[in-house]
């Protein structure tokens, strides 16, 4: 088993990849970031600008992440 620092807790992962195992309490911690990393993520998101003919297609922007726990495994 590897020990990883992941949070406020520990991940323990076979080195083979056969499975990712966590203490309760580290899985707890895990649930409570990614919901307030839900929480968080729609507060800052702007209404849809009126579109007209003269506006310029918007620039493409790195590949947002669909969860808090995607951005620790990158």
């Amino acid at each position: 088993m590897t020990v990883r620092p992941l949070g406020s807790g520990q991940v323990h992962s076979c080195p083979e990849g056969h499975g990712v195992f966590l203490e309760r309490m580290d899985l707890g911690s895990l649930v409570e970031s990614e919901t307030d990393w839900h929480r968080l993520a729609s507060q800052g998101t702007m209404p849809i600008p009126r579109i007209t003919a003269d506006m310029e297609a918007p620039r493409t922007s790195r590949k947002h992440a669909r969860a808090w726990v995607e951005t620790l495994f990158n």
